[in-house]
């Protein structure tokens, strides 16, 4: 990828939080925020075992030898973890809430993570949608933008096959070495051999299953400035993606198509909705109006956290049952938690870690959190 200011984690770094982020239970969100109590990810391994007691639960932390097994095993696959804020980390993913704190990446010798446009659409997707797509990702590439997809049939693999040569990013549901559907394991292959991406937040290994594609899919839209939807059905994986893009604050565009075809209705939707209609890569370049890929990337709101160790009063357990019962499956802002439920921002953040290691709540963008159904 192309290189930006960043740092590199040490080698015993790297292992650490390699081991965290692996651990059952453990989601970006509980990593940052144990990382940020604590200072270190070392720290963090250090402390899990007596947070885990106080949530009523367990925490198996993986061992040195084998996150080192997985660190070789990626070697051997020519592919290679990365974390936040090292320099081939996406330049754009880094900037979400909830973002991964390490991705394996495969390839990425000749690819821009700035500049770059995410093109999602039907799996079964028709040949016009198919001849867009390519149209908008070579004219796209030519103008200097990297494409990001997830690698699914339709308008995934066209969009990345029509930009071998300018360059794409394929987002994956799986492990580096699980590629989905195994009919585009050629292309996946040829997305490395022209200096492409593949990328995934997964482990190695780890088969992917149907709640894994929303959750590859805030990636696809994290990584790009924008997303284009070229045909969906209005019930689609293409819509999360596009309502993910709102979250993350950015551009949603949509092919506008015929009434009569499912495969438009997720489209037009967004366009009545507020999304921008394009009918060329002009329409998407003007759409993202004056950016400059030579100026710092704007941050969203930093995540919410609070630094220092965990020496504070234990919270009570009336503290529990009120943040219990202000919680519920509808996601909430932890700023209207605290209003709600007049605790302090330690005890609260105490109390969601705990539930966190439970498996108990969920996150999603915007820092917003809610009980698991």
């Amino acid at each position: 990828m192309a290189k930006a200011t960043g740092h590199h984690l040490s080698p015993s770094q790297k292992l650490a939080w390699l081991r965290l982020i692996r651990t059952p239970g453990v989601g970006p969100q509980t990593f940052r925020q144990l990382v940020n109590r604590t200072g270190s990810a070392e720290a963090a391994i250090e402390a899990l075992p007596h947070l885990a007691t106080r949530a009523g639960t367990s925490a198996t932390v993986p061992s040195i030898s084998a996150a080192e097994d997985e660190i070789a095993a990626l070697g051997k696959l020519g592919a290679r973890l990365v974390a936040i804020g090292e320099p081939d980390y996406p330049a754009l993913l880094g900037h979400i809430s909830g973002a991964p704190p390490l991705v394996t990446v495969s390839g990425g010798s000749r690819i821009d993570s700035r500049r770059t446009i995410a093109i999602v659409g039907a799996r079964n997707a028709s040949a016009a949608g198919r001849k867009m797509t390519e149209t908008l990702a070579r004219d796209l590439g030519s103008r200097g933008y990297t494409t990001v997809s997830g690698l699914a049939r339709g308008i995934d693999a066209a969009a990345h096959a029509a930009s071998l040569d300018t360059g794409t990013i394929a987002v994956l549901a799986g492990g580096i070495d699980q590629l989905y559907p195994e009919e585009n394991i050629p292309l996946a292959r040829s997305i490395v051999e022209h200096g492409g991406v593949l990328l995934t937040e997964m482990p190695l290994g780890w088969q992917p299953r149907a709640q894994d594609f929303p959750r590859r899919n805030r990636l696809v839209s994290g990584c790009a400035l924008g997303v284009v939807v070229v045909e969906a059905a209005k019930r689609s994986g293409s819509l999360i993606t596009a309502r993910l893009a709102l979250e993350q604050d950015r551009e949603v565009f949509a092919v506008p198509g015929s009434p009569l075809d499912q495969r438009s209705e997720g489209g037009n939707h967004l366009i009545q909705q507020g999304a921008r209609l394009i009918t060329n890569a002009d329409d998407i370049i003007d759409g993202l109006g004056t950016f400059d890929d030579r100026q710092p990337i704007p941050l969203l709101e930093p995540d919410w956290d609070v630094t220092g160790g965990f020496e504070e009063d234990e919270p009570s357990s009336d503290d529990r049952a009120r943040l219990i019962e202000a919680l519920s499956v509808t996601p909430i802002s932890i700023d209207a938690l605290i209003t709600v439920t007049g605790l302090s921002v330690s005890a609260v953040q105490m109390l969601l870690l705990e539930l966190d290691l439970q498996g108990r709540i969920e996150w999603s963008s915007g820092q917003l959190v809610a009980l698991r159904e």
